[in-house]
């Protein structure tokens, strides 16, 4: 057994195929998520799901064979986008497994793992328990019986959830470029938006592992440039990017502009609190400050938390947030088992733009309200010694307050604020900083690369 600690890590199992892992670390990942949960809440079932990656169906087929010989049956969904598999955890009750390397490069794969409820599954939850049992790959109990493994389509129900929660039936007619990235929105967008009043423009929906035209990240903006190019030609109102497993959207407006994921999280959050039925919204440190500034003006509780989905849900299990966002994309809805899906984010968005006649861009200008640097990855040294200089620098000025929630996050007097984190793997501080306007936020961003690069 190689040393699972490469692969196993804060949230999920990632890494390259089949030189960190293979076909025996999925069976005995496998049979130790099924001894964890039967240990944790009794579980006699699990639900599994995997992406178009080459990898995915022997590596999901392995972990059922360590799965079942735990005594623990299989329910395999087949091909999926991990919101699918959360869809299925939630309304089958019980423990999942989705399998998929999500944005990475084709050479990757992975496990996220969920409770039954889709529940999360990380390191303090759980996921160390798992490795060290999938380690050592032995156990004391003996189970009465072998496991069976069985197939069922969850495809169907999971669209139906979702328009169960959000109406585009009534909508005005919009023509939607939607860029699949050859991942997973390529199998569930033409389940879900189909019979509806949107004329889609399909870009890169053959589902393909090895991404033959880009990577499926949208984060990167680079991967955006075809979506926001056939968004133009084709005269669309919006344009939808997901990534490889479909858990995650960016949206461009009808000029090919990306709506920042702040935007969107403050437009859902006002949809969500229209509702009635509950103020707590979540919300990360290093989303724009507008999103609590909007929150609030509607009546809602915004409630800020670390990077990171688990502390998302957390959070929202916590306080029963009716949604929280994130800036990188990731939306979480109470009503779908307070776990992440891009689809019912990219479903409300359809639903704003579609119920008013103004263009998405005049629509989300009232939720852009700063100017923000977007993430700016530094290597250094040292990163806890590159941070306390700059908290030393800027906590000595009258009117800055200085917080260590996550890394390091300092306000300004005059509204600009920056944080700087450093990375949990790799050699690297990452800064944001957002600003009133363009040249402070820019002036404010050179200032502290200068010192950390210095």
């Amino acid at each position: 057994m190689p040393d699972l600690s490469t692969i196993i890590k804060a949230y999920d199992v990632r890494g390259v195929v089949p030189d960190e892992w293979d076909e025996a670390t999925s069976r005995a990942i496998g049979a130790a998520f099924a001894e964890f949960v039967v240990s944790d809440s009794g579980a006699t079932s699990v639900v599994t799901a995997h992406d178009m990656r080459e990898s995915s169906i022997p590596l999901s087929r392995a972990f059922a064979e360590g799965v079942i010989s735990r005594g623990v049956d299989v329910i395999e969904a087949g091909l999926g986008s991990t919101d699918l598999l959360y869809y299925a955890a939630g309304s089958l009750d019980m423990p999942g497994a989705m399998f998929t390397a999500s944005h990475n490069p084709a050479q990757y794969n992975g496990i996220k793992m969920c409770r039954a409820g889709a529940a999360p599954i990380g390191q303090d939850s759980g996921l160390a328990t798992i490795r060290e049992w999938a380690q050592r790959d032995s156990y004391d109990r003996e189970p009465e019986r072998i496991g069976t493994v069985s197939s069922q389509d969850v495809l169907a129900g999971y669209a139906a959830h979702l328009h169960s929660l959000v109406d585009l039936s009534g909508i005005r007619r919009l023509k939607v470029v939607v860029d699949a990235g050859n991942g997973m929105g390529g199998h569930t967008v033409p389940v879900v938006l189909s019979g509806l009043p949107l004329e889609i423009v399909p870009l890169y929906f053959e589902l393909d592992g090895s991404f033959p035209n880009h990577e499926a990240n949208p984060l990167d903006p680079a991967n955006l440039v075809d979506l926001q190019a056939a968004v133009r030609e084709h005269g669309a109102d919006i344009g939808l990017a997901f990534d490889g497993d479909a858990d995650r959207v960016f949206v461009v407006d009808e000029n090919g502009d990306p709506v920042s994921p702040s935007a969107v999280t403050a437009l859902v959050a006002v949809r969500e609190l229209a509702k009635g039925r509950g103020t707590t919204i979540i919300h990360n440190l290093i989303t724009s400050k507008a999103v609590p500034e909007i929150v609030r003006e509607h009546g809602g509780e915004p409630v800020r938390t670390r990077v990171g989905h688990s502390f998302i849900k957390e959070e929202m299990a916590r306080t029963d947030a009716v949604f929280g966002g994130e800036h990188s994309a990731h939306y979480y809805f109470r009503d779908f088992w307070r776990a992440d899906t891009g689809m019912l984010a990219a479903m409300h968005v359809l639903a704003a733009l579609g119920e008013q006649s103004a263009p998405l861009s005049e629509l989300t200008a009232a939720y852009s309200r700063y100017v923000a640097s977007g993430e700016i990855n530094s290597t250094v040294a040292d990163a806890p010694a590159k941070a306390a200089e700059v908290r030393s620098t800027f906590e000595a000025h009258e009117g800055v307050t200085v917080d260590e929630l996550d890394g390091l996050t300092v306000q300004l007097p005059d509204g600009a604020w920056f944080n700087l984190r450093a990375s949990n793997t790799e050699p690297l501080l990452r800064l944001n900083v957002e600003a009133p306007d363009e040249p402070r936020m820019a002036e404010l961003r050179d200032q502290i690369l200068g010192m950390v690069r210095a």
